[in-house]
């Protein structure tokens, strides 16, 4: 694999697309989270979607590093799946937590893919790394954007 910064442009584009898939996934994830926490969590739109695709896409440093992991996560298939299972697994959930942020929405992020992965399943003829592709893009965005009641406001620790 060589990554170029074509290739990062390219990458951008294709997660900036892939909104249509994980906008929803986002706001399922939020609305069976706030349900377990008891909590209304606020859904996101395409629009802000996008601009955190351009946000993080913004930082070079950061997307190199995030479109590499796209890139490869839509590449990895492993014959009967299963033994793959610990690489597509590791890859989302370091792709979730580079869109999260910084700590401790990195280890949010983390987290909350292995809860999206669990409800997120790929088509037939989808490669192994789809749907952890698509869980790590829904919890990593879902994590940096607003809508969580206690990410709004100063936090009651700060000195």
């Amino acid at each position: 694999m060589r990554v170029t910064p074509a290739v990062v442009e390219r990458e951008c584009e294709w997660v900036r697309d892939r909104g249509t898939t994980v906008v929803p996934l986002v706001n399922d994830v939020r609305q069976k989270l706030g349900d377990i926490f008891e909590t209304d969590v606020a859904s996101i739109s395409q629009s802000q979607y996008d601009v955190a695709v351009d946000d993080v896409f913004a930082d070079g440093d950061l997307a190199v590093n995030v479109a590499t992991l796209v890139a490869l996560l839509r590449d990895l298939d492993v014959e009967n799946d299963y033994p793959g299972f610990v690489v597509d697994e590791l890859l989302g959930r370091e792709l979730a937590g580079m869109l999260a942020g910084q700590q401790p929405l990195r280890i949010l992020g983390e987290a909350t893919f292995h809860y999206a992965d669990i409800h997120t399943h790929g088509d037939d003829g989808d490669t192994a790394g789809a749907d952890d592709l698509d869980a790590a893009l829904a919890a990593g965005f879902q994590t940096r954007l607003p809508g969580w009641e206690w990410t709004e406001g100063e936090s009651p620790f700060t000195v």
